[in-house]
């Protein structure tokens, strides 16, 4: 959307608008802003189009696509008209004195940053009012006053922003219970299916007859296995390497055979682009009678797959050979990482026949992997990371936090998918590739001034890989090289899915793609459609799939960002009830941000917790104590002090 209300800035062919966007094209020619000129659709000359922010006092300002636009353009609150902070709008310039600042009014909604509002119930001069959950303004609701008293203070609700109506009662605040409603209601997410697309998903069936697929390639005698997390309950790819002939074979759940387009599960997955990720469970982007069932690379079960086999030079470890089938596959064993971790450690005492076949295979692969990934380094770069797992009991109570290392059994898989990402992305000319751009030069001298300050001096040059292999070095000999990676993280750009392919920066890629986690990503989904119709050369069909792809990137990249958010959210949540029963405790922290509010993460016997320090002065990466003051269930934001610097 922010790209056609961009473009209508210069003008738009009527050629060049997606059907995604006529709705909007229509209304805004009756309402005048849009004028067409010659074969260009473009704004009139008083309308604009932009993103508004809202201040607390309810002034709004617009930053403007208008690359003409030196100023944001002030809207003010009677002018806004139902707009809100992140809403994408097009709006009239209002006339001004000369010299004042420029000033509008809202005409149309394009977009809206958030659907909902959820907000939780408080009394305010003898009215009970909604504090919304992100930031606590208070707003009026649509509902009488005799019947929003008879819920308890505190009941948390949803609202329709368009309409400003009471949709849904979500809970009560004080109930751990309405953390995970609140995460997903704030980003519009539902965890049920509709009825058609749960029956669609059941038609299926549970099991594979192969004989049914006589054209699809027979892999059910090779010992694939898969290795996943030990909660894993959808398996969407699986391995196997022919030692003697180095084939590497990717199989990934062939998803595509039963999400039709436009079906009705086609059209919620398409919604929902990503699985979402909470500690007690998943909300799948497919009904769980595909993602956990007939579409999941099970063992002991035949499978539909789409696979690639990979031909490795045994000298050089580049592929020779990339092979794209159609198949079917019968997964013999289902790993977890720990598992493997313990094979690839020497301790195979607990093997057993079926694992001695697959380990027979894998030690050899996971040499082989090892040299992949070092020539693969030679020309990128790699980042520590570790991830903060959450354990919560039946009441959703945080009871634990636990650190997730890469190992090397992560190492293989990724190493092995990432080939399998790059062969598909050598078969795309237009498409769905992952792309990500170099951080800009403003930004890596931002983060060479902050590592400056904790003893990491670098000269910024022309040669960025090179330049962050040296800051990893000096990290490395501080022994903070894990808290540097993340700030090195943060200085670069997002990776984001694009028609055109731009290559992929972070992984030092001139191509890359996602095809290897279709049960999961609608991206990978995508993908595997364009991939099918090229094998069957169906040129009219992927013509027509094609057409509105750079619609479907933004589309799916906004609704990336947004699954991440709601689990960050749910997290965020969880740490602040807990705070909440520890304000005027001590614990251990390391500050991550100084820019703007300096923030914290809580480095103790819990860990990660995001703490807000009301301290001004507090270093980089700097380790400490702090006693937690307050804790906003609601916003799920913590508020500390620092009491002390720790030299350790």
């Amino acid at each position: 959307m922010r790209n056609f209300l961009q473009a209508l800035c210069s003008g738009v062919s009527e050629k060049d608008i997606s059907p995604l966007f006529s709705p909007h094209l229509k209304e805004l020619l009756k309402l005048k802003a849009v004028i067409k000129i010659g074969q260009l659709y473009l704004y009139e000359e008083n309308y604009t189009a932009g993103k508004i922010d809202v201040a607390f006092s309810g002034t709004g300002f617009l930053e403007s696509f208008d690359t003409d636009a030196k100023k944001d353009i002030l809207i003010e609150a009677s002018n806004l008209n139902g707009a809100m902070r992140g809403d994408l709008v097009v709006v009239k310039k209002l006339h001004a004195k000369r010299g004042s600042r420029a000033k509008a009014v809202v005409l149309y909604i394009a977009q809206r940053a958030f659907a909902k509002s959820i907000v939780y119930t408080k009394m305010q001069k003898g009215k009970v009012v909604g504090a919304n959950i992100k930031n606590e303004a208070t707003m009026e609701i649509a509902a009488s006053q005799k019947s929003l008293k008879e819920l308890p203070l505190g009941t948390v609700l949803k609202i329709d922003n368009t309409t400003n109506t009471l949709e849904e009662v979500l809970g009560v605040l004080s109930d751990p219970m309405v953390d995970e409603k609140i995460s997903l209601a704030l980003f519009d997410k539902h965890e049920f299916f509709s009825k058609e697309a749960g029956t669609e998903a059941r038609s299926h069936g549970d099991s594979v007859d192969k004989s049914y697929y006589p054209d699809r390639v027979d892999l059910t005698h090779l010992p694939f296995c898969t290795i996943d997390p030990v909660d894993a309950k959808d398996f969407d790819d699986a391995i196997y390497f022919d030692i003697q002939n180095h084939i590497l074979y990717v199989a990934i759940a062939d998803v595509s055979d039963y999400v039709f387009d436009m079906g009705p599960i086609d059209k919620e997955a398409r919604e929902r682009g990503f699985s979402i990720y909470f500690p007690h469970k998943s909300i799948p982007m497919l009904p769980r009678a595909l993602s956990e069932n007939i579409c999941s690379l099970k063992p002991d079960e035949d499978r539909l797959a789409f696979t690639f086999k990979i031909t490795l030079d045994p000298l050089s470890y580049k592929p020779l050979k990339e092979e794209l089938l159609q198949s079917v596959i019968h997964s013999h064993k289902r790993y977890t990482y720990e598992q493997i971790d313990l094979f690839l450690e020497g301790n195979t005492s607990s093997a057993n026949a079926v694992d001695k076949t697959i380990l027979a295979y894998l030690l050899p692969l996971h040499a082989m992997m090892l040299k992949v990934r070092a020539l693969r380094l030679e020309h990128s770069f790699e980042f520590r990371s570790s991830e903060v797992r959450m354990r919560v009991d039946d009441e959703q109570n945080l009871i634990a936090t636990t650190i997730e290392k890469e190992t090397p059994s992560h190492g293989l898989i990724e190493d092995c998918m990432l080939l399998a990402n790059k062969a598909a992305a050598k078969r795309l000319n237009y498409g769905v590739f992952r792309t990500h751009d170099s951080p800009s030069f403003e930004r890596m001298e931002a983060l060479l001034n902050d590592l400056a300050l904790i003893g990491i001096r670098a000269k910024l040059n022309s040669d960025i890989p090179m330049l962050i292999q040296n800051l990893q070095k000096q990290a490395d000999s501080l022994d903070i090289r894990e808290e540097v990676d993340k700030l090195i993280i943060k200085s670069q750009k997002k990776a984001v899915y694009e028609p055109e392919n731009r290559g992929h920066f972070g992984l030092g890629f001139d191509s890359y793609t996602h095809f290897t986690s279709p049960i999961r990503r609608y991206s990978d989904l995508t993908l595997h459609r364009i991939l099918k119709l090229q094998l069957q050369d169906e040129s009219k069909k992927l013509q027509f799939l094609l057409k509105d792809i750079a619609a479907l990137c933004e589309k799916i990249s906004f609704l990336e960002r947004e699954s991440d958010k709601v689990a960050w959210d749910y997290m965020d949540r969880k740490f602040a009830r807990w705070a909440a029963l520890h304000v005027g405790e001590n614990f251990k922290a390391i500050v991550t941000e100084t820019e703007k509010n300096p923030i914290a993460k809580l480095d103790d016997e819990l860990k990660g917790a995001r703490i807000f320090l009301l301290d001004n002065d507090v270093p980089l990466l700097q380790k400490v104590e702090i006693k937690i003051v307050e804790s906003n269930i609601a916003t799920a934001k913590i508020y500390a002090r620092v009491t002390k610097v720790l030299n350790v």
